[in-house]
């Protein structure tokens, strides 16, 4: 149900504005941040805790869906990631479950935590981080930040230079090997970023849409799209996770 006084589209814009502070560049969205780092604090208690508590005995419900959870990445990694590295299998945990837990933030209705936002003074509340392309493309850009590290590890800054200068059509041809090797990797952050946002965005779009039809109809909307959201929240984790570790082990390989 809409809120008292506003029109359909000051509606929607409103549930689509972030509480922000600053001005122009300088501009923080606050209530992504805050949401996605009350969000990471959770996942990190969370299996911190079970593995302080982990028994070698007869695990409970909980140590039981945490480690499926940690076999189902390790999985990914070993079928995608083909060196031997300590750090790509917490990076990989560490971005599905964050990514998952920011995506079901979606599934909470629309008006109820702006509303009690509203309440306590607050006019403009957005509960979803991954609805924020800030938080998209941060994430985003910090994996490209490690495809240049594990480039330049693996490869050296010579072999990485080379790989600019030579791939795919060879040194006669290097200007145009340049251009597209500088397409090639910041496709990568960039595809990242928008895959993620635009079907978060998309999905709270809807919600919102169906939120201003009358209370009589909206239920026989909402559930279905709620239910068929529930197979994209863990689908975008699960993609993004993918993709980076693919991209991480594109970085380690020779052409």
């Amino acid at each position: 149900m809409s809120m008292e006084g506003l029109s359909s589209s000051q509606y929607v814009v409103h549930h689509l504005s972030n509480l922000r502070v600053g001005e122009g560049f300088w501009a923080v969205n606050l209530d992504s941040l805050i949401f996605s780092v009350l969000l990471g604090t959770i996942f990190i208690v969370l299996f911190r805790t079970v593995a302080v508590r982990a028994t070698s005995g007869v695990p409970g419900t909980l140590q039981n869906f945490v480690e499926v959870l940690v076999e189902f990445v390790d999985e990914q990694v070993k079928d995608a990631f083909h060196v031997e590295n300590k750090l790509i299998a917490p990076l990989a945990l560490t971005i599905f479950v964050w990514v998952f837990l920011m995506n079901l933030m979606d599934l909470v209705p629309v008006d109820l935590l702006p509303y009690g936002a509203h309440l306590a003074g607050v006019e403009s509340l957005k509960i979803v981080p991954t609805t924020d392309p800030h938080i998209t493309f941060g994430m985003s850009l910090s994996v490209f930040v490690l495809i240049l590290y594990f480039n330049v590890k693996m490869k050296g800054l010579a072999g990485f230079g080379k790989e600019f200068l030579t791939h795919p059509f060879g040194i006669w041809l290097f200007p145009i090997n340049i251009l597209l090797k500088l397409v090639e990797e910041l496709a990568k952050p960039v595809s990242l970023a928008l895959r993620l946002f635009g079907n978060l965005f998309a999905a709270e779009l809807i919600f919102l849409l169906i939120a201003l039809l009358p209370w009589w109809a909206q239920w026989g909307l909402s559930l279905p799209w709620a239910i068929y959201h529930i197979l994209v929240i863990p689908l975008q984790a699960f993609i993004f996770m993918v993709l980076t570790i693919v991209y991480l082990s594109l970085a380690c390989e020779e052409h």
